[in-house]
């Protein structure tokens, strides 16, 4: 089984092909054992390149811990690179099937390679009920007691599930994290976002990942909590994301979320 392992801001995947649907039975098992950073490759997560009725490509993903997400902003932005260049699709504007719908994707190229992808990642909800949680009840700007301390919390629906709480002193929560996605109001659990506000076009922000932990980067992370901040009217429509992996820009527009930023090759080989 041949892969390619790629990054995006540091949230790193491994793609494999199955367009013969080969490997649906046993595919969480693949991913827990390729994203091993000690037994297998080392990934956040493993991304199956399958054929596609309605779109250019299909792409489905599994995180390291063998859980499923309908959408992954870095993992979508290295799958256009390799659309692009490796599997020879020649167009600017490619459409991506995942978990979330088709994501149309623009490509800025030169001399044939990507330079920058920009997502259209589509319109978030803060609905309770889409969500899921599990009182149904929408959680904006709210106070929620988890264990022994209390949170002010954000939560809307970013292709998944995502968390945001401000946190403008110097230390980040992170390890927090945990403790948050695993709260019994999130049905699906949830990923959560700890953003320090520099001014309303920059923004900082750590995530913790449900199902990987604590990364370098999520995608949906930076867009889910820049349409937070804007509901909240907190910062302007275009916002540059500073991550531990480096930077993203994200743009609402008419309530449609827009991301911007790159992807790169790390490497290829053979799995055993």
């Amino acid at each position: 089984m041949n892969f390619i392992k790629m990054q995006g801001l540091g949230n790193d995947f491994i793609f494999i092909i199955d367009n013969k649907n080969e490997f649906i039975d046993n595919e969480i098992e693949i991913a827990k054992k390729v994203c091993d950073r000690r037994f297998g490759i080392g990934a956040d997560g493993l991304v199956i390149i399958r054929k596609s009725n309605i779109a250019d490509a299909k792409m489905v993903i599994i995180n390291s811990d063998g859980s499923r997400a309908n959408m992954c902003g870095n993992a979508i932005r290295c799958f256009a690179k390799y659309l692009y260049e490796i599997n020879s699709i020649d167009k600017s504007i490619i459409g991506i099937e995942t978990g979330d719908g088709i994501k149309n994707v623009e490509l800025k190229t030169n001399n044939n390679k990507v330079e920058l992808i920009k997502v259209n990642m589509g319109k978030t909800s803060f609905s309770g009920e889409d969500i899921p949680l599990r009182n149904k009840k929408d959680l904006i700007n709210e106070e929620v007691k988890i264990g022994e301390k209390t949170y002010k919390l954000t939560t809307l629906l970013m292709g998944v599930p995502h968390t945001i709480l401000i946190n403008n002193n110097d230390e980040y929560m992170i390890e927090e994290g945990k403790i948050i996605e695993k709260y019994n109001l999130f049905i699906d659990g949830t990923n959560v976002n700890f953003i320090k506000i520099i001014d309303k076009q920059n923004i900082e922000v750590r995530t913790w990942e449900r199902g990987a932990g604590a990364t370098l980067a999520c995608g949906t992370g930076c867009c889910a909590s820049v349409a937070a901040l804007k509901k909240l009217g907190l910062c302007d429509d275009k916002v540059k994301v500073k991550t531990l992996g480096g930077s993203l820009e994200v743009e609402v527009v008419n309530d449609e979320v827009y991301m911007i930023g790159a992807a790169d090759f790390i490497c290829k080989g053979e799995l055993y």
